[in-house]
């Protein structure tokens, strides 16, 4: 099982921007997904993103036009750049990965993926 390592988070004011990457211990299994979840304390995990093995992306409607999921597959490294922060974006940030399945094309429930890395928090002031 992929082993994945988050990088990246802290805190910012409102406005401000983070960079983050999931580092993975070996390649997936083609056809793919990766994605980014995140919980805030007292609620569920919720995906904002994700990205298929062919390139394809698929975004929650919170996040569209402020996150942007990518990859380097060279380096098995998965990233999430969010721009325009705000206190609503709050949370752990988790990375997943699930082998032998694409995205298709839509957010995923967590139980689909079945790798996960610790989290990384992200805080933004306002």
């Amino acid at each position: 099982q992929v082993q994945l390592v988050e990088f990246g988070g802290g805190s910012v004011q409102t406005g401000g921007s983070l960079n983050l990457s999931c580092s993975a211990s070996t390649r997936l299994y083609i056809p793919y997904c990766m994605a980014w979840f995140r919980q805030a304390p007292g609620k569920g995990r919720e995906e904002v993103a994700n990205i298929a093995n062919l390139g394809s992306t698929t975004y929650a409607e919170s996040v569209k036009g402020r996150f942007t999921i990518s990859e380097a597959h060279t380096k098995n490294t998965l990233y999430l750049q969010m721009n325009n922060l705000k206190p609503e974006d709050t949370a752990m940030y988790f990375c997943a990965a699930g082998a032998y399945m694409g995205c298709a094309g839509r957010l995923r429930p967590p139980g689909d993926f079945g790798s996960w890395g610790q989290g990384t928090q992200v805080t933004v002031s306002s």
